[in-house]
């Protein structure tokens, strides 16, 4: 599962240093977080498949909703994990969110994204999605090694 993560993180790689450098569109912002989401998603699917190798889990939900209950619950002395979590809950919310268009085509590229009250969850531009992309390889990494440590 983390050779997945790593290749949805060269998918996400080509999208923010190609495809946006060139088109600086909000589809590209948008596709980028999700990308960055299936990355998250690996990761935690990783960390639940070791669990249940180690006998500790009798099953994996279906549902990611469980699976994030789940790994809280399991990992709720781990404060890296648990931040994990709550980064890969916040790009859920962005991604769910309404996305609004700002400086489209221009290097200010902003997607705007909002929750069903109107209120901004994120305004995500290039640097930030950038910060995002570099906080998921850490992350990546991070579970990579824990992993190891734990074989």
């Amino acid at each position: 599962m983390i050779d997945e993560a790593k290749h949805e993180l060269k998918r996400a790689d080509h999208l923010i240093f190609v495809s946006l450098k060139y088109t600086r569109t909000m589809d590209v912002l948008e596709s980028t977080v999700k990308r960055l989401i299936g990355t998250l998603e690996f990761d935690i699917e990783t960390l639940l498949e070791w669990m249940l190798d180690k006998k500790k889990i009798k099953e994996i939900p279906s549902a990611y909703k469980e699976k994030i209950s789940l790994a809280r619950e399991k990992f709720s002395k781990d404060e890296v994990i648990q931040e994990i979590l709550k980064f890969y809950s916040f790009l859920m919310r962005v991604d769910r969110g309404e996305h609004e268009r700002r400086s489209e085509f221009r290097k200010g590229v902003t997607m705007i994204a909002t929750n069903e009250m109107g209120d901004v969850i994120d305004e995500v531009n290039i640097d930030k999605l950038k910060e995002y992309y570099l906080k998921t390889v850490e992350i990546t990494e991070y579970i990579e090694e824990y992993l190891a440590k734990k074989r």
